[in-house]
C-alpha cells in the first residue's frame, strides 16, 4: 500500500455527517468537492465563503490540529492572507482525526494564473517572509517528522536526496543538481533561533488576484527551524529578475541563500520521484524548479 493510499474513505456523505453533528448552522449549506485537492487533504467548498478540509492520509493527521493553534494565531501578524480555521472539528462518525472548516479564499493559484507580475510577486513574498521569520516562534511546533523535515539541517536529508536522485536517473540533469545540493550540504549551517517556516512555498500554494499575490495556502508543513527553507520560492515560481527583487527585499546571507538552493534542489527531487506517475501539475513545478536553478 503506498502512502496515497493510508486513510479513511472520505465522501460527501460523511461531511455532511460531520457538519450536522457539530456545526449545525453550517450544515445545510451547499457542499461541493474541490478537485485537485492534493495529496493530503481532502477539500469540500461549503457554501459560498467556507471550505471544509479533512486530512486524507495518517501522514497528514496531525495538520489540522497545527492548523487549528496556530493559524489563527498567525494570521493577524502577516501581510498576506492565510487559510485560518474558524471551526475545530473532531473525529466522529468513524472519521479518526481533527478536520477544520475554513475561509474560502477566491483567486487562483500561481502555476495557473494567466497573468503575474513576477518582480512585484518577489518583492510581496520577501515582505512575506520578512514578516513571518519576526514573528516570535519559541513555543512554536520543531521542524521534524511532524512536518516532514522541512526547516531541519540539509545534512539530515541527504540520503533521501541521493536516493531520489538515483531514482529519477535521466529524467532530470542529474550531476547539476547533485552539485547544487553538495554545494548546499557545504554551506554553513543554521545557528540562529529558529523561525517559523511554511515548508512548502511553490506555486501551487500561492493565492493570486489580478496578477498579484495576495494568499499564502496550505501550511501543512508548518514547523520552526532554518528559515532557509523557504527560500525555495525563488526558484519554484521566480525567474531571475524575480529573484534579484527577492534578495534585495529580503537580503538573506550568502550561506542561507545556497542552503535555500538545496531547499529547492529538495522540493523538487522528492516530488518528482514521489509523483512521477501520478500527478503531472506538481511534477511540472518540480521540473520548472530545477530548471531555474540550473540556468545560472
Amino acid at each position: 500500500m503506498s502512502a496515497h493510499d493510508l486513510g479513511p474513505d472520505i465522501d460527501e456523505a460523511l461531511v455532511r455527517r460531520l457538519l450536522a453533528g457539530q456545526f449545525p448552522q453550517w450544515a445545510d449549506l451547499a457542499l461541493s468537492q474541490v478537485i485537485p485537492a492534493g495529496t493530503d487533504n481532502a477539500l469540500y467548498r461549503l457554501g459560498d465563503h467556507l471550505t471544509v478540509r479533512l486530512p486524507a492520509r495518517l501522514a497528514a493527521a496531525i495538520q489540522a490540529e497545527r492548523d487549528q493553534r496556530w493559524l489563527p494565531w498567525l494570521a493577524p501578524k502577516l501581510p498576506l492572507t492565510i487559510p485560518a480555521p474558524i471551526g475545530a472539528g473532531v473525529p466522529a462518525e468513524g472519521y479518526p482525526w481533527a478536520w477544520s472548516v475554513c475561509p474560502w479564499l477566491p483567486g487562483e493559484d500561481a502555476a495557473t494564473a494567466s497573468t503575474l507580475d513576477l518582480n512585484e510577486a518577489a518583492a510581496t513574498l520577501a515582505r512575506f517572509l520578512v514578516r513571518l521569520q519576526s514573528v516570535d516562534a519559541s513555543s512554536g511546533p520543531a521542524a521534524g517528522p511532524m512536518n516532514h523535515s522541512r526547516g531541519v539541517p540539509l545534512s539530515l536529508l541527504d540520503e533521501r536526496v541521493r536516493r531520489d536522485l538515483e531514482f529519477l536517473g535521466k529524467e532530470i540533469d542529474r550531476p547539476a543538481v547533485l552539485a547544487i545540493w553538495r554545494d548546499a550540504l557545504a554551506a554553513p549551517s543554521y545557528e540562529g533561533p529558529g523561525s517559523w517556516v511554511h515548508g512548502d512555498l511553490h506555486p501551487g500554494n500561492l493565492l493570486t488576484r489580478d496578477g498579484r499575490i495576495v494568499g499564502v495556502l496550505d501550511f501543512g508543513l508548518l514547523g520552526v527551524g532554518d528559515p532557509a527553507c523557504d527560500l525555495l520560492v525563488a526558484w519554484s515560481l521566480l525567474d531571475a529578475s524575480g529573484r534579484a527583487v527577492f534578495q534585495d527585499v529580503l537580503r538573506p546571507d550568502a550561506a542561507s541563500w545556497s542552503r535555500g538552493r538545496g531547499w529547492a534542489v529538495f522540493n523538487a527531487v522528492i516530488a518528482l520521484a514521489f509523483y512521477l506517475e501520478s500527478d503531472t501539475h506538481l511534477c511540472r513545478i518540480g521540473r520548472n524548479t530545477l530548471a531555474e536553478l540550473t540556468s545560472n
